[in-house]
Formats: C-alpha cells, structure tokens, sequence
C-alpha cells in the first residue's frame, strides 16, 4: 500500500505502539473502506465524514452504526439535521432497521407540540451551545455506546457563530469521548464558505466523499481517506456507488499488492494458422491488442479465442461495451462458432457494459471479481474505445489499464483488447495509443483487389517470443474464422490497396474446418 502522506518514522512508531497495547480494528461496517484502510478504524478514536449533501454520508454513518448492531454492541446516532423517522426511511429503503439503534433527537418532529413527546427532543436555535453539548454528554453517558454518529457539525457551526467557539466545542466532544471507550464518527457537509481544515487537525482520521455531475450520463461518485493517524491506507480516489444494502466502495486496483504463481506457457487461439503467426499461441500471463478498423473481424478473433479457452474448459469472460448480447450471439451463430454451449456450462460469460453507466474503479472491480472468484484465464475487453468513454477524465485512461494489464498478468491470465481505429481503408487514425502497453499486436486491414474487398492481418509486436513476420489474407466463413497463406506476391497491403507482382492467380483462403 502507498504511504499514508505522514513521516515513516512517525508512521513507524505509532503502528507498533499499536501493535504493542494488542488493539484491534474497529470494521467500518463497509467492506470497500476496511480494505482501504488495511482494516478499519482505531478502536476508541474520532473520526469525520465530510461531503456535500447526497454524497452518502449519512448512509455510511448507518453502516458504521450497525456493524456494531451485528457485534451486539450499544450504538448511538445522534442527529441535529434528521428525525428518527427520516433515518428509518433511508433504514428501510436498504433493507435495514433501526431498531437496534439509539437515536438521540435535537431537532423538532412534525409532532414537537404533542405534550406526551419526550423532554429530550429540543431545537438546536432555541438552546445555547453548551446546553446542547452538555445534553450529549449527558445522553451518551448513560447509555455507554462503543459506537457513535454525531450528524452534523454543521448544526454546531451555527450555533457557535464563530471559528473559536467553534473549536472549544469541538475539541470538547474530543476530549469528552477520549476518556470513554468509543469510537466516534462526526458528519460534516461542507456548508462553511471557509475550507475548515481545523476538523482536520482534530479528528484522528477524515473520509471525504464527493459526487461528480458528467456532461452526460449518471453521476459519479468518489471517496477518499486524507487522513489516518497510524494506519497505512491506500491513498487517492477510489469509486463508489450507493446501492441498496449501501455504499458498495471499489478501492482502487494496485498490482503490486496481487501476485500468483502460474505456468507460463503459449496457449492456442484455437486457430491453428493464427497459432503459426504467433509463434505457437497467445502466452499466459501476456495480452495482445487487435487492432483495426471497424467490422474488420476484430471482434470475431477475439471470441474465437475466447472460446478456445472455454473448449479447453477453462473459464474466460467478454466484457462488452459496444454490442448488445444479441448481436454477439447472432454472429457467433453465422460464424458456426459454439457460443450457446458455452454459455450453458458456463466456461465463457457475457458481460454486457454499459459505459453511461459504469465508473472505471466498478468496471476494474469486476474483471478482479471475475478471475478471482470465477476462476477466469481469458479475458475480452470489447472495446478500449468503449471503456475510453466510460472515463471521467481520459487523461488516466493509460495508468488505469496500465495498472489493469498488470494485474491481470500477475495472475496468469490470457487478455485479449480490441481497438478499433477511425478510417476503414489506407491510414488509419488510432484514437488512443496502447501498443506500448501490449505484448502483442495483430493489426487487421481492409485491402482491395481485383474488384472486391478483403481482409488482411499481420502481428506486428510480440514480446514474449518469435512470431511470423507475414501478412496473411483471412475471411470470416460459416465455419468460423479462416487464415490463408502468406501474401507474399504483394506489396503495399497495409496502404488499402496493394500491388500484386505475380501473373498467377491469388491463392483462396481455405476454410476454418480444413486448416491443417
């Protein structure tokens, strides 16, 4: 994991004092957090959640809270902007309840001038400042919780009017809580005009979640740790959605920290011609870039190593982010290819993307999810100009797949990208460069002759081993995908139209089912 933006030494220190007094972390109740944090909390800490409304604070703050619920500890919400009733309605609408739950109220109900409401149910504006610290104080010390919410400091703010008083009272419900066994998280929504870095200094830990508006398509979301006294997290932003059930938070991919062993070795793209081209196959571990332009065969090779690798009766995946399942299956039908069986027995899985709807860190969370989970050797990304636009900000397309690529080769799995490139035929405009990040590349072109349109395919890069230097003429037939011989008697394939120097006829591309 990176380092936590602190001094090493410092950082040093404080872990084994940790380590030393044998305490243990406290699980924010989000699974997606505890692995950003290498666990969680410190037990017995202040910690704040800071964000804009419709962020999700309040929504983590329940998982918080019920995660201690589930350990059957005492838990205590305690609000100044939301009802009860609010909080169990957002409770519900995820399947939870708040019945485990104390919610101690500082804001008026719909009900406030029922004379048999509770004397604890008072308004922020009508009470000084210390009286409602002392009223928590008061309810916390009665009841003894090992987990606390306090929504909002923003409350606070107002009735301390200003930055100083603001503080006391801050580093009051700090000092108040230290000398307690509790874990205390504080929401803050960023209300203040000024940047209030003092809550920063205070608590022990800051979480800040934002919420992007695109141009088009659904808001992103984000979340970022700024700050952990001694604990080592893994910095910078990682994505999240809010689903039912809560925050599903995908920390961001680092390669490094996943490695397995496997056998490196070449495996067959179940072409036996494109096996020659490359040398004996597509090696484990290594991934190769088809590039082209569009309707070429591009992605018809690609699923025919896919299927290979289910026919060997190991497990790949498609990642689809422009064609619809249908179409997919429509053309493995025309092209004899035996899409249908395996998608019954479940060696080869279809993942239709939808790039409007999908941030980078969720998609990168399901290509883990499929090879560690499901076991996946093959995996299909279809395309890299789909998933270009799934990116908020381009600019880290290339350290997203870089990091992507890597780990995918870490563990031992076959990747096939497809890239497809503006233009259909002479020069091609590639709208992103990836060659350099490939340890393959098999370029596919359109070529006229003698009237008609052809097809032609060459590998032009290969790190892992030789590979033929030829360009070869290949057809998409009712038996699946044909390679020719080499088209030596040519020149100039790669311009869009080529040049042939012998007087003899050009040979035919036999048939996927009589390759030798």
């Amino acid at each position: 994991m990176p380092d936590d933006h602190r001094k090493g030494a410092a950082t040093a220190s404080v872990d084994i004092h940790i380590e030393d007094l044998g305490e243990k972390r406290v699980s924010t109740g989000s699974e997606g957090l505890d692995d950003i944090l290498g666990g969680g909390f410190d037990p017995d800490r202040m910690y704040l959640y800071e964000g804009r409304p419709g962020t999700g604070k309040t929504t983590i703050a329940l998982q918080f809270l019920l995660e201690g619920v589930r350990l059957g500890e005492r838990v205590l919400y305690i609000t100044l902007s939301e009802s009860q009733r609010e909080l169990a309605l957002v409770a519900k609408r995820h399947g939870w309840t708040v019945d485990g739950i104390d919610v101690f109220e500082l804001v008026p109900p719909e009900t406030s001038l029922d004379p048999d409401r509770e004397l604890t149910i008072l308004h922020p504006a009508e009470i000084e400042l210390s009286e409602t610290t002392n009223l928590v104080f008061e309810k916390v010390a009665a009841l003894d919780p090992a987990r606390v919410v306090f929504d909002s400091l923003s409350e606070l703010r107002l009735l301390a009017q200003n930055s100083l008083r603001y503080r006391r009272q801050v580093l009051a419900l700090k000092h108040f809580f230290a000398a307690r066994h509790c874990t205390v998280v504080l929401l803050d929504d960023l209300s203040s005009a000024d940047t209030d870095l003092q809550l920063h200094s205070i608590c022990h830990g800051v979480v800040n979640l934002e919420q992007l508006a695109l141009d088009y398509g659904a808001e992103r979301r984000r979340i970022r740790v700024i700050k952990m006294r001694g604990i080592r997290f893994r910095g910078g932003y990682h994505d999240f959605t809010i689903v039912k059930g809560g925050l599903n938070i995908f920390p961001r991919l680092i390669a490094a920290e996943h490695h397995n062993k496997f056998e490196v070795e070449a495996a067959s793209t179940g072409n036996s011609e494109l096996d020659k081209l490359l040398g004996g196959g597509i090696e484990r571990g290594t991934n190769a870039l088809f590039i082209g332009s569009a309707g070429v065969g591009k992605s018809s090779l690609a699923l025919t190593v896919a299927l290979a690798a289910a026919q060997r009766g190991e497990h790949a995946v498609y990642f689809a982010f422009d064609e619809g399942r249908g179409t997919i299956e429509a053309r493995a039908q025309t092209l004899g290819m035996p899409l249908d069986q395996a998608l019954t027995n479940g060696t080869l899985k279809l993942q239709q993307i939808d790039p409007a709807e999908l941030s980078p860190g969720e998609f990168a969370a399901g290509v883990r999810a499929s090879v560690e989970r499901d076991k996946a050797k093959v995996v299909v990304i279809d395309s890299l100009n789909g998933y270009l636009n799934a990116m908020p900000d381009e600019r880290f397309l290339i350290l997203q797949m870089h990091e992507l690529l890597s780990y995918l080769g870490q563990q031992g799995v076959t990747t096939i990208l497809v890239l497809a490139q503006h233009g259909l035929v002479g020069p091609m405009d590639t709208p992103l460069d990836l060659s350099y990040l490939s340890d393959a590349v098999l370029m596919l072109r359109y070529f006229e002759f003698g009237g008609s349109v052809r097809r032609a395919l060459s590998v032009v890069k290969k790190r892992s081993g030789n590979h033929e230097h030829t360009i070869r003429e290949f057809q998409l037939t009712p038996n699946g995908v044909a390679v020719g011989p080499p088209l030596t008697q040519f020149s100039g394939i790669f311009s869009g139209t080529p040049t042939y120097t012998s007087d003899k006829e050009l040979p035919t591309v036999r048939g996927a089912n009589d390759q030798s």
